[in-house]
């Protein structure tokens, strides 16, 4: 089990005194990444993919082959904005700086969101038949992957985080 404990703390947390901000060692910043793991966006997309062919093999063998083209649409109205947006949060600009990752993160979400409303206007107007509720149905089974992901991701190391008393919580 690691242990945090912060470097020249002053006080405690029930003082009513101005809290003083101090820094992370390396040391500790490197425990508490090792306690949260992140999950890759290219899981969450890779997730998407599988989930999403499994659907439209599912209504290919319940349903007709205009049910299925229509979830595929809803699928990938989700999957192909998610790799842009997993690609744009991965590329080399948005880990230059915190100003470039923020930026980049709302860029790509912008061009997610408008990419996800273009694949659904194409989709109505180049699948012959569309299914509405295929479609939505592909879409949501999509979307519901990053509750999956969460659901489901790796566990971190234990921490414990010691006071600037050196007590426990």
């Amino acid at each position: 089990m690691a242990t945090i404990a912060p470097s020249g703390a002053q006080g405690s947390e029930f003082d009513d005194g101005p809290e003083v901000f101090v820094p992370l060692t390396p040391e500790q910043a490197a425990v508490i990444r090792a306690a949260n793991p992140s999950t890759s966006p290219w899981w969450v997309v890779v997730g998407q993919i599988v989930l999403g062919l499994l659907a439209v093999g599912l209504s290919l063998l319940w349903f007709d082959e205009r049910v299925a083209k229509s979830l595929a649409c809803g699928v990938l109205a989700v999957v192909v904005p998610a790799a842009l947006f997993a690609r744009g949060l991965t590329s080399r600009f948005a880990r230059a700086n915190v100003g470039a990752a923020v930026v980049s993160f709302f860029l790509w979400e912008l061009v997610k969101i408008v990419v996800t409303l273009g694949i659904l206007f194409a989709a109505h107007r180049l699948v012959a038949d569309l299914s509405w509720p295929a479609m939505l149905v592909g879409l949501v089974v999509a979307i519901k992957v990053y509750w999956l992901a969460l659901a489901f991701r790796r566990p971190g190391k234990p921490v414990q985080v010691l006071t600037p008393h050196g007590k426990s919580n």
